[in-house]
């Protein structure tokens, strides 16, 4: 799908045509549209093609008169239930007097564009532009991982309670989440910094302070993803050594009382036999197994208890 905007005082408005100082807006598009769209504006279609591509690493790469700038940009998926936090790149191509933004999924919903102080965000100034969106991209990134670490902390009460292996599943798809995050903040971090030696944008020291600023925001955020996986990789193993001692725990009961509950059963055995048996033809000779059953029984489990075998 591709959509023309435009800023107005109002804020961003759909066009029809394509104009100087425009937005073109293009999520999850067909092969058609690409070519078209590359046809019309006279852009290579690898420029186009490799942002749809979900692997894709950050960085600038520029051709005569156009550049493309890829980011990876977080994004938060409610209806998985495996791994909800994810990361896909965004495409940035810049033209003469054009703007053009590619991704999979609608980056106005990815990022939020129209709230906040992007909405009365002139088009035509491209520099800003491109630095409001490494902003809110940085933004989204320290808001899910405040997230994250809010969501592990619920499955880490959870474990507490119940010790099952679907806890640790979803301690599992967290730590993806914080891999998928630091791998993409990182290479973003890259690109930025590559991007003030860019002079087809000729930042000037206004963009540089807040080119600066995100910077700082994108490494405090690989701060906290790395500091938020390495303590969850610790209270995996930690939960994963509880669980396994729990088991042996319980092992280690059932273990007793099969032994406890064996010396009734040898007694039973004895006197179920053919053979001539003490007491066999005693009036109270069901009493007297009985009792010798109970005494050798209690007798395991103060030897049990006395070592601490239960």
């Amino acid at each position: 799908m591709i959509k023309i905007l435009k800023n107005t005082d109002n804020g961003f408005i759909s066009i029809d045509d394509i104009e100087k100082n425009c937005w073109i807006n293009v999520s999850n598009p067909s092969p058609d549209e690409l070519t078209k769209l590359s046809e019309d504006l006279t852009i290579p279609l690898d420029f186009l093609t490799d942002s749809l591509d979900v692997d894709e690493r950050s960085r600038i790469e520029t051709e005569n008169d156009t550049t493309l700038i890829i980011l990876r940009v977080p994004k938060f998926d409610k209806d998985n239930l495996g791994v909800p936090f994810t990361t896909l790149p965004l495409g940035i191509v810049l033209t003469k007097d054009i703007t053009i933004t590619i991704c999979l999924w609608d980056i106005n919903e990815v990022l939020d564009l129209f709230k906040g102080k992007i909405k009365n965000l002139p088009t035509g100034n491209r520099r800003r532009f491109i630095l409001h969106l490494f902003h809110r991209t940085a933004f989204f990134y320290l808001r899910y991982l405040k997230e994250i670490n809010k969501k592990s902390n619920e499955v880490e009460t959870e474990l507490h309670r119940s010790m099952k292996n679907e806890e640790l599943i979803k301690l599992l798809d967290i730590e993806k989440s914080l891999v998928f995050f630091t791998t993409s903040l990182r290479s973003n971090e890259l690109m930025m910094e590559r991007l003030s030696k860019i002079r087809t944008l000729e930042l000037n020291e206004d963009d540089k302070d807040l080119l600066d600023d995100i910077i700082v925001d994108n490494k405090q955020a690989i701060e906290m993803a790395n500091i938020y996986s390495n303590i969850l990789s610790g209270m995996m193993d930690a939960f994963a050594s509880v669980i396994s001692n729990n088991l042996t725990i319980v092992m280690k009961f059932l273990t007793s009382v099969t032994i406890i509950l064996m010396l009734p059963t040898l007694v039973a055995s004895i006197y179920g036999m053919n053979v001539e048996l003490p007491f066999q033809h005693s009036p109270h000779a069901f009493f007297i197994t009985i009792g010798l059953s109970f005494c050798l029984s209690s007798v395991g489990v103060l030897i049990f208890l006395k070592n601490r075998w239960f």
